[in-house]
C-alpha cells in the first residue's frame, strides 16, 4: 500500500529540451541523459535544466538513485560551454558562473545515490560532473579520455575543482594531473582512481544500474550522513567564498589574453567542424 501522500509517478519519459529523463519508480531509480548536441556542453540552459531535473528527483520520495549518462554518441560531456565564456559581458560571465557553481554544489551533495555511467570522452566540467557522482562506470575504449585538463586551455582549474580531484585520487596524483592536464584512457582512468569499472561500451549503463542496486542495499539514512561527513567540508569552503570564486572567475574570464586565447580555441573547433 502507497503511504499517505505519496504521488504515483508515470513511468514515461520526462525532462526538457537538454535533458532525458528515464524514471523506473518501482526500482526507485531514474536515469538522466545529456542531450545538448554535438558535445553536451554545459550551456547556461542545460545547467539550470540539470538543477532542476535533479532538485524533481530528489524531491520526489519515489526515487533514491540516478544513473547520469549522456544521449550524444561518443560524448559524455565537453564540459563547459565556452561560447558562455567569450564576448559576453561581466554580468553574464557572473550569472554562468554561479550556475556552474550551483549544478557542483547540488549534485555532490546529493540526497540520493548517484552513478556517473561515462559513454563517451569526458574532459574538464565532464569530468568534475562525473567526479561529483558517488561511482563511475565508464567504457572501455581508448578513444574516450577523462581528466581536468583546463591548463592546456591556459585556464586554472578552480579550488573546488581541485578539491574534488585530491578527494578522489589522492594529491600527489592531482597535483601532477592538474599541472599537466592529464586526460586520462580508461584504463589509466581506473588506474590512478579516476573511474572505479572499465567495462566494455554496451554494458555501462547495464553496470551502472547494477551499482547502483548495491549502493541504494545501504539503509538510505546511514548513508547520506555519511555522504555528507565525507563531503561538506569542501562544499562548506566554496559557500564561504562563492561571490569571492565569482568575482575570480570573471575577471580571469574578462582579461583580453583570456579571451584572445579562448577566440583562437574556438576558431580551431570551427575549422576542425569545416
Amino acid at each position: 500500500m502507497e503511504p499517505a501522500g505519496v504521488v504515483e509517478v508515470s513511468t514515461q519519459r520526462f525532462g526538457s529540451q537538454r535533458l532525458l529523463v528515464e524514471p523506473n519508480p518501482a526500482a526507485g531509480v531514474a536515469v538522466m541523459k545529456m542531450k545538448n548536441p554535438p558535445v553536451n556542453s554545459l550551456s547556461l540552459e542545460l545547467l539550470t535544466e540539470f538543477v532542476i531535473n535533479l532538485e524533481k528527483l530528489e524531491n520526489d520520495k519515489t526515487f533514491r538513485g540516478i544513473v547520469l549518462t549522456s544521449d550524444c554518441p561518443g560524448i559524455f560531456s565537453a564540459g563547459l560551454d565556452l561560447t558562455e565564456m567569450c564576448g559576453r559581458n561581466p554580468a553574464h560571465y557572473a550569472e554562468y558562473w554561479k550556475a556552474v557553481q550551483e549544478l557542483w554544489l547540488r549534485l555532490y551533495l546529493s540526497n540520493l545515490v548517484l552513478i556517473a555511467a561515462i559513454n563517451g570522452a569526458s574532459p574538464a566540467g565532464g569530468c568534475l560532473i562525473s567526479l561529483a557522482c558517488d561511482y563511475r562506470v565508464m567504457a572501455d575504449n581508448p578513444k574516450y579520455t577523462i581528466g581536468l585538463n583546463e591548463t592546456l586551455l591556459g585556464i586554472v582549474a578552480p579550488f573546488w575543482f581541485k578539491d574534488n580531484l585530491v578527494n578522489t585520487i589522492g594529491h600527489r596524483a592531482s597535483e601532477r594531473a592538474l599541472q599537466l592536464g592529464l586526460l586520462f584512457p580508461p584504463t589509466e582512468a581506473l588506474q590512478v582512481g579516476m573511474v572505479d569499472r572499465v567495462v566494455p561500451e554496451d554494458q555501462v549503463q547495464s553496470t551502472a544500474l547494477s551499482v547502483l542496486a548495491q549502493w541504494m542495499a545501504i539503509p538510505d539514512h546511514a548513508r547520506q550522513l555519511t555522504k555528507n561527513m565525507m563531503r561538506k567540508p569542501i562544499t562548506d569552503l566554496l559557500l564561504k567564498q562563492r561571490d569571492a570564486d565569482i568575482q575570480n572567475f570573471v575577471s580571469f574570464i574578462s582579461r583580453d589574453s583570456i579571451q584572445k586565447s579562448l577566440q583562437m580555441y574556438l576558431a580551431k573547433l570551427k575549422q576542425k567542424k569545416g
